[in-house]
């Protein structure tokens, strides 16, 4: 794994423009980041204690910022939780970490992986790259950007399986070629 700084904020951002935004598999990421409103931290953590007080002081810096000037923050932790089941059960720490600084209702928490699977899956099926990023990453949202987002989208109810009904025609060659550095 490159774990190089640049590297990762490249392949994240070539993840964000070319799957997220481009496939539109979420159709609200594209104006915040064409208003420069993502922040993307790369977080050195090896450990998840680490990983924890990173993802606090992002939190709380989230919080305490402006929508206007950050609107989401991506915490990509390339050195830690490679192993999706660690990185699934990691999920019920963040959320605790969310109960325990007071913000239930204001922020919530996205989750990607590498390896990503839903419940009930197989690890091959390819709606599982719907949630497929190039590093585990902790998506810090505000739960009153997603509230005004869904209701200026028509139908948000369709968004999942659209996005699934794409991966699947695209298949996991087709997604890995869209990732691929140029």
């Amino acid at each position: 794994m490159h774990s190089d700084h640049a590297h990762v904020e490249a392949a994240t951002r070539r993840w964000l423009q070319r799957a997220v935004i481009g496939l539109n598999l979420c159709p609200f990421a594209k104006a915040v980041y064409v208003r420069g409103q993502v922040r993307i931290h790369i977080c050195d953590a090896d450990n998840t204690e680490r990983l924890k007080d990173v993802l606090r002081a992002e939190l709380l810096q989230l919080a305490a910022t402006p929508a206007e000037q950050t609107d989401t923050t991506l915490l990509v932790h390339p050195r830690v939780l490679q192993d999706f089941f660690d990185y699934n059960d990691f999920l019920d720490e963040a959320d605790a970490l969310i109960r325990e600084l007071d913000l239930e209702g204001e922020m919530q928490i996205a989750s990607f992986h590498p390896d990503y699977q839903f419940a009930d899956s197989h690890p091959d099926d390819a709606a599982n790259n719907t949630n497929r990023a190039p590093y585990p990453m902790l998506h810090l949202l505000r739960e009153a950007s997603i509230d005004r987002a869904v209701a200026a989208y028509p139908s948000p109810e369709g968004i999942i399986a659209r996005n699934i009904a794409t991966m699947e025609k695209l298949g996991h060659t087709g997604y890995q070629a869209l990732l691929s550095e140029d």
